[in-house]
C-alpha cells in the first residue's frame, strides 16, 4: 500500500495526523522524530511526510530538530504547526516569538491560490494553537495564507512540493481541514485509498493470536466503550484465555456498577466483579492534588489486578483499553504531560504481570467506536460517551469523602436525566463538584453552600472539543433541580471553554 510518514515532534495531535491519513483510507506510520533517518525514509518509499506540531521553539537549542537532508529528498513534506516553523527553519527561514498575540483556538484565515487550498473558500474558520510565527520565509517560498495576528499562516514551494500551514487541519474545528489534508494526499503525493479498519480488526486478531500463544490475559474491565471494545477484540483473538476483571473502586456514576455487570452478564466472557469501594477510598484520604490522585488510584488498580491474578492462579498479560488520547496527554510520546490518566501515567514502575497488552493504543475514540461495530457490538455499547478510568475522584475538585462523592453522583445523575430527555446531543456532559462555597438564600435565611460546575462538550476524537450551547430552558431546570433536591448546594454555573485552552475533565 501506498503510504505516509508522520514525524512526531511532541505535539498533541501527532496521532489525530495519523487518524485524518487514516480516515482517507491511507496507510501511515507515526514515528518520533529521533526514530528514523533520511536513507531510511527513502528505502521504506513513502509518498509524503507530514511535520507534526510540538510543544518547543525552533531557535531554542534544546528543540526537537531533523536532518535538513529530509528537504532534499525530493519526496512531498507537509509542516503542521511546529512542523511549519520546522520547514522554514530546515530551508533558511526566520522563525519568531512576539510577533502577534499568539493564537489559540478558532481563528479567520484568509486563503490565498495555494496548492492545497484550491475550490475553497477565500476565507475560512481554521484551529490554531502557537505563540512563535515564521517572520522571514525561505528563499523560494511564498505566503499562501495569513491572519489577523499572523502575516504566514501558510507557505508552499511549488516546485519542491513543500508546504507549511501553521494551522491544524487535522483537528475537526478547522472547517475545511480534511480537504486541505486530501489535496496533500491524493493531489500532492499521489497516493491511493486502500487502508480499511476491517484491515486493522484482522492484522490485530492474528497479532494478539500471536503474542499471546497459550498464555493467560488478564483484563481491566472498566465497562465503557474503550475496555468493551479490548475485550471482545481479545475474546476473538484468544477466547477462554481471558478473564475479565471490573473493578468497582465506588466512583462511579449512579446504578453504574450494576449495569456494567449487566451488560456482560450474558456475554460468555469469564467476568469477575470486585468491591472495593471503601478501600479506595480509604486509600484517597487527605490526598487533594489531581495528579496524585491519578497515580494513587492507577497504582491500586493493579495491586488489585495482582492480587486477582493470584486467586486465578496467575495471569501472564495485563490487557487494557488504553487508546491514544491517553498516551498523548500522559506525555508518553514525548508530548507535554497534560494530565496522567490512571492507566498510562498512573502505573507504578512495579507490576507483578509478564507484560501489558494495550491493543487499542494507536486508536483514537472514533476509531475504537469503529472497531467495535466491526467486531459486531450493539451501538449502545459502541456510542456510550467515555467515563474516566479514575471517575468522580476526579469530579470531586480537592477532598474526597464519602458524602462529598454522594452529593456530586446525585447531581451528575440530575444533569444527565434532564439532558438525555431534551434530546440536546452531546458528545459528552457531566457535573463537578468545585472547592467553591457560595452565600445563599433559602426560605428568607442565609446558606453557605457547595458549587457545582456543569459541562457539556462536542467532539468526535477528544483531543480538541468545544462546548455546547445548551438551551438556557435547559440549563434553568438543572439548576433548579440540582439546588432543590440537594440542599447543600447553593450555586450552579456552566462551564464555557473548549479544549484548548482547557481539557475536558477539570482535574
Amino acid at each position: 500500500m501506498d503510504k505516509i510518514l508522520i514525524l512526531d515532534f511532541g505535539g498533541q495531535y501527532a496521532q489525530l495526523i495519523a487518524r485524518r491519513v487514516r480516515e482517507q483510507q491511507v496507510y501511515c506510520e507515526l514515528k518520533p522524530y529521533n526514530g528514523i533517518s533520511c536513507e531510511e525514509i527513502l528505502r521504506e518509499g513513502y509518498r509524503g511526510v507530514i511535520l507534526s506540531g510540538g510543544p518547543m521553539s525552533v531557535y531554542k537549542d534544546d528543540s526537537p530538530h531533523f536532518d535538513p537532508r529530509l528537504t532534499e529528498l525530493g519526496i512531498p513534506i507537509l509542516g503542521i504547526c511546529y512542523g511549519h516553523q520546522l520547514l522554514a527553519w530546515l530551508c533558511g527561514g526566520t522563525v519568531s516569538s512576539g510577533e502577534g498575540k499568539g493564537e489559540f483556538g478558532r481563528i479567520r484565515v484568509k486563503l490565498g491560490d495555494g496548492t492545497l487550498f484550491s475550490s475553497l473558500p477565500e476565507e475560512i474558520n481554521c484551529w490554531m494553537s502557537h505563540g512563535d510565527s515564521v517572520t522571514v520565509l525561505p528563499e523560494g517560498f511564498r505566503t499562501v495564507a495569513q491572519s489577523d495576528e499572523c502575516s504566514c499562516a501558510a507557505m508552499e514551494n511549488r516546485e519542491r512540493r513543500l508546504y507549511g500551514l501553521q494551522f491544524h487541519p487535522e483537528v475537526t474545528h478547522s472547517k475545511y481541514g480534511t480537504e486541505i489534508l486530501r489535496s496533500f494526499l491524493f493531489k500532492v503525493c499521489g497516493c491511493r485509498a486502500e487502508w480499511t479498519m476491517n484491515s486493522f480488526a484482522a492484522d490485530a486478531v492474528a497479532s494478539l493470536k500471536e503474542k499471546v500463544g497459550d498464555k493467560r490475559v488478564l483484563l481491566a474491565l472498566s465497562g465503557g466503550v474503550d475496555s468493551s471494545v479490548c475485550a471482545a477484540l481479545l475474546s476473538r483473538a484468544i477466547g477462554s484465555q481471558l478473564t475479565c476483571i471490573f473493578v468497582d473502586h465506588g466512583f462511579l456514576r449512579l446504578h453504574e456498577a450494576d449495569e456494567v455487570e449487566a451488560a456482560f452478564a450474558g456475554s460468555g466472557m469469564n467476568f469477575i466483579r470486585v468491591d472495593a469501594a471503601e478501600r479506595f477510598l480509604t486509600l484517597l484520604a487527605g490526598i487533594t492534588e489531581p495528579e496524585e490522585k491519578r497515580k494513587c488510584i492507577g497504582a491500586e488498580f493493579i495491586r488489585v489486578f495482582e492480587e486477582q491474578s493470584k486467586k486465578l492462579g496467575h495471569m501472564d498479560f495485563l490487557a487494557q483499553g488504553t487508546i491514544y488520547p491517553d498516551v498523548i496527554e500522559s506525555g508518553a510520546v514525548g508530548s507535554a504531560v497534560i494530565k496522567s490518566h490512571h492507566n498510562v501515567g498512573g502505573l507504578p514502575e512495579h507490576m507483578d504481570f509478564g507484560e501489558l497488552l494495550e491493543p487499542l493504543r494507536t486508536l483514537f475514540k472514533d476509531e475504537v467506536r469503529a472497531l467495535g461495530r466491526e467486531l459486531g457490538l450493539p451501538v449502545s455499547l459502541t456510542e456510550r460517551q467515555p467515563f474516566p478510568g479514575s471517575g468522580l475522584a476526579i469530579r470531586v475538585l480537592g477532598e474526597l469523602t464519602a458524602e462529598r462523592l454522594e452529593l456530586l453522583r446525585k447531581a451528575d445523575a440530575i444533569f444527565r436525566q434532564e439532558l438525555e430527555s431534551s434530546g440536546v446531543n452531546a458528545s459528552q456532559y457531566f457535573a463537578v463538584l468545585t472547592r467553591d462555597r457560595s452565600v445563599g438564600v433559602m426560605g428568607d435565611a442565609r446558606t453557605y453552600g457547595a458549587t457545582i460546575a456543569l459541562r457539556a462538550v462536542e467532539t468526535d476524537d477528544f483531543m480538541t472539543a468545544d462546548w455546547v450551547r445548551l438551551p438556557y430552558e435547559l440549563l434553568a431546570r438543572c439548576s433548579s433541580r440540582i439546588c432543590n433536591e440537594l440542599s447543600q448546594v447553593s450555586r450552579v454555573v456552566y462551564d464555557i471553554t473548549s479544549k484548548p485552552p482547557a481539557t475536558v475533565e477539570w482535574e
